[in-house]
């Protein structure tokens, strides 16, 4: 039996709120989880005094997130990073400057970095 975190979406259309749910990794996304650790808000509200970034909601149970990962469950990608900002785990991508996307050979002499004759590169930055 392999055992996922992951999370399961309640709230209104246009509104969502996510449990951040242990079940099993072939049960659906709907369906009753073994234990609900936390919820998660992704719609930024205002900061409490005016003041500062808008924040996103996140009530988490630490103790019992850090019991299931312990006896081997698997978080998914999103949960991943939410344990990542509140300190349990280690984030899985690093985020990148766009000079190292650009030019990934950072020792190297400058002709051997040059991307041709005038290509346009793409870079996508963030998560």
């Amino acid at each position: 039996m392999v055992v996922r975190l992951r999370l399961a979406r309640f709230g209104k259309r246009h509104a969502p709120v996510y449990n951040i749910v242990v079940a099993q990794a072939r049960s659906a996304q709907t369906r009753r989880p073994l234990e609900v650790l936390g919820t998660y808000d992704p719609i930024p509200r205002p900061a409490p005094n005016g003041e500062g970034k808008p924040i996103k909601d996140i009530k988490l149970d630490i103790s019992r997130a850090k019991y299931w990962l312990g006896v081997g469950a698997q978080p998914s990608d999103p949960v991943w990073r939410i344990l990542a900002m509140v300190g349990l785990l280690e984030p899985k991508w690093q985020v990148q400057k766009v000079k190292e996307l650009v030019n990934p050979v950072v020792g190297a002499p400058k002709e051997q970095r040059s991307m041709g004759g005038g290509e346009k590169v793409r870079v996508k930055i963030g998560e």
